[in-house]
Order: C-alpha cells, then structure tokens, then sequence
C-alpha cells in the first residue's frame, strides 16, 4: 500500500478580506490616495535652480553624483545629511509607534498601500470575499479564466507603472518618458522597472500578509516600542464576553454582545481574530473596528466593542476609573530630544555649508624635490568644488609659511589668482609649493581660497616636507 507523506506543516490558507465600510477604510483609501498621488507625481515637479542645474524637484543624478531635494543639494561628500534623514526616519517610526501603535503599518507602509490597491482590483474584477474564494477554488471554466487574466494583466500594469515611477526619481523624468515612449531606453533603466514591476506583482498579488509576518523585521520588535499607554486595536472581553449567537428581541441578559459573526476576521487583511488578543501579525489598519461598528448598528448596540484602545484605559474601564491619554511620557521625551538634536545639527549645517570646498591632496612619490637653488619643492592635487549655479573665479593662498611661492602646472599659465571653476563642478589642479629649506622636516601649512566675486572663504590644512625623517 502507498503511503501518505508526512506533513509536518499546515499550507497558508489564503486570505480573501472582505469589503468593509467605516470610518478607518475611509481613512486608509484617502491615505492610499495621496500617498499614491504622491509617489507618482513627484518626479514631475519643477524647480529653477538656474541654467546649469537640472530642473527636477527631487532628483538623485547618479552620473553627476548629486541629489536635489527642492532647494537642497547634496554632494557625495555630504552623505551625513543622508545619515541623519535615516536617523529622523526611524526614530519618527519610533515616536509614532509608542504614541500610535503599528498605523505605520496600517495606512502608510508601500506594502499596505500596494496591497490595497491590488484587493480592490481584484474585488472589481472577481467580485467580493466569497465570490472571489468560490472562483479561486473551483474548477478552471472561461469565467475563471477570463477574470484571473483581467486581474493579473491589471496588476502587471500597475507594477510597471510602479517601476517606471520609481526609475523617473533617478533620470530628468520628461525625458525618461519621451525615451519609454519611442522605445528608446538604456538597458540599465528597463532592467530596473521590469524588476520593480515584478517584486510589485509578488508582493501585493501573491505575498501580501507573508510579507508582514515573515520578511519585515518591524512586525518582530514593535513589542519593544510598546507600553501600556500606546493605543493598539483591542476587544473588550467584560462587555463581549460570553459570545454567542443572539437572536432579534431577545434579551441579552447573561450574554456579552459579541454574537459570534466573525466579521471582524473576515475583513482583516491578515486573516487574524483580534478577539484572541493582541498580535505580532496585528497591522492596526481598523477595519476590524469598522466592520464591528456595522454589526452593532444593525442590532442596536453601541459601538466600539473592538476599538483603538491602552492596556491602561481598558483596565480603568474594568475598574470603573478615569481614562487617560498620556502623550508625555520619558519614551516620547527621549525619541523627541535624539529627533531635535539631529533635526537641529543637520539643519544649522544646512544654514551654514559653505558654497564652495577647498582639499588638498599632498603627492606622496615624491614627497619632495630640492631644486638646484637649494630650495624645496612640495606637490598637491588641489580639488576646488563650486558649488554654486554660476562660473567662479578664485584666489588660491598659502598660509603658515613665509617665502613660500606657488605655482599652478598647467598646459597654458594659470593665476593662482584666477582659478576659474565652471558651475555646479569640481576642478582640479596641480599646485607647487616652492619655499627654502625648513628647519624641521616637515611643517604644517594651510591652503585658503577665496571667491574674487563673493568674497566666500574655505580653509584646508597640509604639510609642507623638507627633509627626511628623524
């Protein structure tokens, strides 16, 4: 006889939310729209930074190096501010956890949002909860066949616009579609929006509640950003309890006024019964409480049987006691004094970056060169970044060493007191330092620049070497 395999675990079951009308969907579909509205139209805001600069308002230009965030512009060399919004990012995650609970996860969060829009495509095109259930799983027909079509061919095109939106942040979007259109894009481009259109299709068409529960790491330590005063979806248990069935105009004496119709699990997008209590795949999106207010309306009990709620106000419920909303707390103190210290140094580096940056590179073979007048030559790489919209001229001056010269090494003279630097660029120049012989072998020395037309100043300290060490 043939034996079964073992199965050592149960198959996911797939989750078919039901639709749900209340005020928390109202307020997921207007999240879901302006986040939307949001990503896909970004790229196309203008700003006039002058002729020599894109026009894109946030724009990450690889080949240049730079990114533009409206009146911000960040060089490679300013990765800390990248750092720091990291830093705000996180910590605001934080804040709004321990205040709010998981409705980052709920409203805001790219799989969220993308997961909604997929269910509602799905819903439009195969129906609601039971109809989309009893088509998936019975037998392949034309129905079938044609609704399952419609549904993925619509997700594919939501995923490539998904991709395509994505890729317009790194390339002058105008552009980029004009190439798209005429079927006149760089392999790298189309590579990265056939991918993104595919991780979309997979996440939101397929993963969905996967995603949350096994791949996110957020869903595993947003215990630890919990305490009894942050608001989480909860079921009052004394006033549901018992449950059970409940037939029209009888009394509800000895019965809790939950009557056991699990409206509450069918419309949760994670497939869980929040009347087991707080848990990890828990998303606080509210359409559990959405869906119990509907069931309390048509049999006349008040709402908020499932509710946004704090361990610390349910048990003053039980005890009869004031409820309170502490916002002020040392969690929120603490997230709320690293956001200001960042947000402080970052922005008061904003208000004083220099628009231009002075580096000195000393050669290193060789590190000196005595000349036959007994004098004592140093070379330097001098990189001069021009920050600015416009060409600049500038004066390059060495400081710290008296009866120093310098000299620029270049196919046609170039002034030291006409470094010319075209707009938005780095230039670089070979620089001499010829001075006599030192008493020590090596010294320090500090190279200034100065914009001709400005007035703007940036400082760089070297060594000047003169002889071997001791």
């Amino acid at each position: 006889m043939a034996t079964q395999p073992i199965q050592l675990f149960e198959k996911k079951p797939t989750i078919y939310p039901k639709r749900v009308w209340g005020r928390y969907r109202k307020l997921k579909w207007a999240a879901m729209i302006v986040l939307l509205g949001i990503y896909y139209l970004a790229p196309w805001l203008r700003w006039d930074r002058g002729p020599h600069a894109p026009d894109q308002a946030i724009l990450i230009d690889m080949p240049a190096r730079r990114a533009y965030f409206f009146f911000i512009e960040i060089w490679p060399q300013e990765v800390y501010y990248l750092t720091g919004i990291l830093i705000l990012a996180a910590v605001g995650l934080f804040v709004v956890t321990s205040l709010l609970g998981r409705v980052w996860c709920g409203y805001a969060c790219p799989q969220t949002v993308w997961t909604d829009l997929f269910v509602w495509v799905e819903r439009i095109v195969q129906g609601d909860r039971n109809t989309r259930k009893k088509l998936s799983e019975g037998p392949w027909t034309f129905e079938k066949l044609w609704k399952k079509a419609v549904t993925h061919a619509i997700w594919l095109v939501i995923g490539l616009f998904t991709g395509g939106a994505w890729v317009f942040y790194f390339n002058d979007a105008p552009t980029l579609f004009d190439q798209i259109v005429h079927a006149d894009i760089p392999w790298s481009v189309g590579g990265w929006i056939l991918g993104l259109t595919a991780s979309t299709y997979v996440m939101a068409g397929f993963a969905r509640e996967q995603v949350c529960t096994y791949m996110c790491p957020y869903a595993r330590f947003q215990s630890a950003m919990f305490d009894r005063d942050t608001l989480i979806i909860s079921y009052d248990e004394q006033r549901g309890e018992p449950r059970g069935k409940h037939k029209a105009g009888t009394s509800w004496d000895g019965k809790g006024h939950c009557i056991d119709c699990d409206s509450c699990v069918v419309v949760c997008p994670m497939g869980i019964d929040i009347r087991e209590g707080l848990q990890m795949e828990c998303i606080a999106c509210g359409l559990c409480v959405d869906a119990c207010n509907n069931v309390m309306d048509k049999i006349g009990l008040p709402h908020d049987l499932i509710r946004y709620d704090t361990a610390n106000n349910a048990e003053a419920r039980r005890a009869g006691g004031k409820l309170t909303a502490h916002i002020l707390r040392p969690r929120t103190f603490w997230y709320a004094g690293i956001m200001a210290v960042v947000g402080g140094l970052m922005l008061a580096s904003l208000l004083t970056r220099s628009p231009l940056e002075l580096t000195a590179l000393h050669d290193r073979n060789p590190l000196f060169v005595q000349l036959s007048g007994g004098e004592i030559r140093n070379g330097f790489m001098i990189t001069v970044l021009n920050k600015t919209y416009d060409d600049r001229h500038y004066t390059l001056a060495l400081r710290g060493m008296e009866g120093a010269s310098l000299r620029v090494q270049g196919t046609q003279d170039i002034s030291v007191d006409d470094l010319h630097v075209f707009a938005n660029s780095a230039a670089h120049f070979r620089v001499f330092v010829t001075a006599p012989k030192q008493e020590s072998a090596r010294r320090e020395i500090m190279f200034s620049l100065k914009d001709n037309e400005s007035g703007a100043e940036d400082h760089t300290n070297s060594i000047f070497m003169s002889g071997n060490e001791p």
